[in-house]
Order: structure tokens, then sequence, then C-alpha cells
């Protein structure tokens, strides 16, 4: 009777060796080894988007300083390449085939910007590369089908066009409508959402005006809004050009409903060389919880939020958007290599990356969560209006969709 029932516990035994090898088997894909994860990230740390990229840049680093300081991730340490691209097409392009082709990474992760992106994306794309959690809002990053490898964690421009628009059709129905936005998919997602959430209330928009990322100033396109007599000014700019017509209307003494894109609603990028004054009543949207608003002061994220920066980054400072959008990232990353287990493997890091169900990432404001699906790869669809004070911006309102 013993030697049978040993017998059998044998058999059982070998059978669960033969029959579940391949799961307990780790599988790497380029970059990784047991002790170490590689991976990289273009940004821009000059040219015209460098009030972006510094700040975020250094953030970055920090976090993965930290982060290898615990130990990494699953045991593995985060070996972290990252490269200046100037916010320029050509550079970003040179960028990722250094970072592919000579360093090996895993993935190019968090790369900042419509422009850089747009440049790499085919090219990761046709290299089965992922282009993953990019901090950029075109709609064209929403596109599983032909551009399976690029995941965003960014709410669409488009989708925050159609949340203004509803905002103005609600409080300013009978709004005079002027527009200034970025000559490229940055700028027209965002006016292409806003029209669309419009619907038939696209004929109060008055005047359309562009201006190029190159441009030194957007002066006249400011004194061009003011003379067609609009009483609602609606702008997605860069940093720069942002500041450049916050500051130009008030000189002017002219004084819209203005409301100005997420992405430029930094204190310290854009409304400061603004002037804090200038920027007072300013509307936008956000999804993240700002640093320097009194409602946060004993907030349990903002406080960890701020004493990473301190010791990690000290020269990166809190209240700047670029560097909190950065923190987030960085978190969603680290959700996703932890979610790979020892499946280490670029599929694997795209399939976990689309598969996000509820995620709420740290600094992210209440019921703002993450929601990614294999054919639905738009990550971020809830917004809080928010209004400048000439101090701080305060919420205001019920979060947002652009349904």
């Amino acid at each position: 009777m013993t030697r049978t029932v040993t017998k059998i516990w044998s058999a059982l035994a070998l059978a669960a060796l033969l029959t579940f090898p391949a799961r307990a088997q780790k599988a790497y894909g380029p970059g990784v080894s047991d002790t170490e994860i590689k991976l990289g990230q273009s940004t821009p740390l000059s040219g015209p988007a460098s009030a972006f990229g510094a700040g975020a840049g250094r953030a970055v680093v920090g976090y993965f300083d930290r982060l290898n300081e615990q130990g990494g991730i699953n045991g593995r340490k985060i070996s972290f390449t990252q490269l200046d691209n100037a916010y320029s097409a050509p550079k970003a392009v040179e960028q990722s085939r250094k970072l592919v082709e000579d360093i090996g990474v895993l993935a190019e992760v968090g790369t900042i910007g419509t422009v850089p992106n747009v440049a790499i994306q085919k090219y990761l794309n046709s290299k089965q590369v992922p282009q993953l959690l990019i901090t950029a809002g075109g709609r064209r990053f929403n596109d599983p089908k032909n551009f399976p490898w690029t995941i965003p964690l960014y709410p669409d421009f488009e989708t925050e066009g159609r949340v203004v628009a509803k905002y103005v059709l609600k409080t300013k129905p009978d709004a005079k409508i002027g527009v200034l936005y970025q000559n490229d998919d940055y700028g027209k997602d965002y006016v292409k959402g806003l029209r669309a959430g419009l619907g038939e209330k696209a004929s109060q928009i008055v005047v359309q005006v562009s201006y190029e990322l190159a441009d030194p100033t957007i002066d006249s396109q400011i004194v061009q809004l003011k003379a067609a007599g609009i009483d609602t000014l609606i702008e997605q700019s860069a940093a720069k050009a942002a500041a450049q017509s916050i500051r130009k209307a008030h000189e002017l003494d002219w004084h819209p409903l203005h409301i100005i894109g997420a992405s430029t609603a930094s204190v310290e990028t854009v409304l400061k060389p603004a002037g804090l004054d200038a920027s007072k009543g300013l509307v936008t949207t956000q999804f993240l919880k700002q640093p320097g608003d009194p409602a946060w002061a004993n907030d349990d994220e903002v406080k960890a939020y701020k004493g990473f920066l301190a010791k990690y980054a000290p020269s990166a400072n809190p209240d700047d958007y670029s560097v909190l959008v950065a923190y987030m990232n960085v978190n969603a990353l680290t959700t996703v290599l932890q979610k790979c287990g020892d499946q280490l493997t670029r599929e694997n890091l795209i399939r976990q990356a689309t598969s996000l169900h509820g995620e709420r990432m740290p600094m992210m404001l209440p019921g703002i969560k993450v929601d990614t699906s294999p054919t639905d790869h738009v990550p971020i669809e809830q917004m809080q209006f928010m209004r400048f004070t000439g101090k701080q911006w305060e919420r205001f309102g019920e979060l947002q969709t652009g349904n």
C-alpha cells in the first residue's frame, strides 16, 4: 500500500514538472536580465519646449534612483537612459534609434510632447518597440489597429476640447469665441474636439488663429483676436505662447473669459512668466492635484510627492505641472512593470499596459482613474475644471467627460 502511494506521488510530481515548465520559466525581451531592465526616454532638455522637459527629466531620473535604492522592480534595477531631443522631430527619431539600436532598451517610456511622439511613432511601431505611457494627447496616439505599440498616459486633446465646449455652452451660451491654437496635431486635435462639442453652435467661433511653434511671438495674433470683438478666448498653446498670450491680453487691458489648455496650466513655467495678476481668472481643466492648492496641504500623497522631490530632485519645482505629470507617469510605469512579473517581454509590456481597469495613480484628483483596453488606448477621460485666483488653481463644478 505504501509503495503504491509513493509511486502515485512520484508520478504526479513528474507530471507537474513536465506539464508546467513554461509557467515557471522567465521570459525576457531586449534589455532585460535577472538583475536589470533597460529603459529609455528622449525629452526636450533644450529647445522651444525645454520648460516642459528640464524639470520633468530631473524628476524621472530621481524616481528611478529611488526605485533602485528600494530594490528595483521584482529585484531588477532600472538602467535608465535619458537623451535630449530638443523638441525636434528629426532629433527625436535620431535619439529613438540610439535607444533601440545602440543601447538596446526594452521600451521607450514617457516621452513628452506631440511633435517628438508623432515623429518616432512609425519607427518604434515598425520595430515593435513599446512607445509606452507617453505624455502626449493627440488622437493619433489612440490607434490600436495601425499603431499597437503606442500607449499614451494623458487625456487626449480632442476630448479636452469637447469638455471645454460643454462648459462654454452651459456658462456662456451666447459667447463670441476666438480660438488660438498651435498649427500641428497638438492644436488641431483640440480645435476639432471643441468644434464637435459646440455642434450647431460652432458658428459662435468668430475667429480662429494659429501660430507656429518656432514663432518668436504671438502678440499680433492676440491683437487680431481682440479686434474681432470676441468675449471668450480659448487657446491650445505651448508654454511660451501661452505665457505671451496671457501677458499681452493683460497689457491690452482686455479681459475675455480666457480658457487655456491643461498642458499649459503650470504656475511655475507659464503663469509666473506671464504674471500672476495677469493670470487671475484663467480657466483650465485638470486631472491631477495641484501641490500648491491649500485644499491638499495635509494630503498624504502631496506630502509624499514633495518629500520625494526634496530628496531626489531638489532642483525640480513641485508646482511645475510637467514635473507633476512625470511623477504620475513613472508611477504608472512601475505598476505596469510589476504586473509583468518575470514575463518581461515587449509583448507582455503592451498586454499589461492595455489591461488597466480603474487604476488610480498618486496625485490624481478624486474620481479620476486609468482605463485601457487592447481596442482603446485612451487612458483618462475625466477632467476637473479649475480657476486661477491669482495665487493658485481652485476646483469648481463636477468631474466632466467629453462624451
